[in-house]
């Protein structure tokens, strides 16, 4: 066992993403991830309105407070969150991460700050947009948002990979992963810290199934955990989301069982 990650995001019955997606990932590479989902849905809503239900902030405070009771996080070397439906959710993650970080050794904490996309912009609430951004993203140590939530989160143009690097390195987050980032007619994938760089390109791939950015970002995260360099966990993600999106051609939904054999 490499160690436990505490994954704090939207969970679904079918068709991974969120935390189905997420946790997979780590759990390929030898992590126990422990679980806590903001919402519980039927699908990603990309498939139709979907059934379901959400936690609230008290329970989710709850549930990590008897986790920490219990000794279950005294192991824990990472903290990932993601999808937020709710500002008093933000507020609870926010506090077991401050609780986390006081842990020798500190655990390594990645947030996924789902507030938007291209095109269609901001489609989580203000509120809990501006939470992630006030409450979590000071005590990130990794953050991974795609080219609008980076414009967004930055205040600064991200047309190219140049403007992201700027846009990335003015959050004051020492890692960034920037998603979506427009190269030329190709879309680049950068890593990003204060001095250094690092960029996957790859070319446009058209009716890809949702929870690829969910993915990569489990298997960045674990790389990472695990001891590789920035540009070394990217290449790794990148390659392995590769092989799951090509094991999943012609499905609607992302084929773990085949993209990781």
């Amino acid at each position: 066992m490499s160690g436990i990650v505490l994954s704090i995001s939207s969970q679904v019955a079918f068709g991974p993403v969120g935390n189905s997606a997420t946790a997979p990932a780590l759990e390929s590479l030898g992590f126990t991830v422990l679980q806590i989902p903001t919402t519980i849905l039927s699908f990603h809503p990309g498939h139709g309105k979907p059934a379901g239900l959400r936690t609230t902030g008290r329970e989710i405070a709850a549930i990590c407070n008897a986790l920490l009771d219990k000794g279950m996080l005294s192991a824990c070397a990472g903290i990932f969150t993601g999808y937020f439906a709710t500002p008093e959710q933000v507020a609870a993650a926010a506090d077991i991460i401050r609780t986390l970080k006081k842990m020798r050794p500190a655990p390594c904490y990645f947030c996924d700050p789902v507030i938007g996309d291209d095109p269609a912009g901001l489609y989580a609430p203000i509120e809990v947009a501006e939470a992630i951004n006030k409450q979590l993203l000071p005590l990130a140590d990794c953050i991974a948002p795609n080219r609008f939530e980076l414009f967004w989160l930055a205040g600064e143009h991200v047309r190219n990979q140049q403007e992201a690097e700027a846009a990335a390195r003015s959050l004051g987050v020492p890692e960034v992963l920037a998603t979506s980032i427009p190269s030329g007619e190709d879309l680049a994938t950068l890593v990003i810290q204060k001095e250094s760089s690092h960029a996957c390109v790859s070319a446009k791939l058209k009716d890809v199934p949702h929870g690829t950015g969910d993915l990569l970002s489990g298997l960045y995260l674990g790389h990472r955990l695990l001891g590789s360099t920035p540009a070394v966990a990217l290449d790794s993600a990148m390659d392995r989301l590769g092989k799951v999106i090509v094991a999943s051609a012609g499905s609607n939904a992302l084929d773990l069982a085949k993209g990781f054999q």
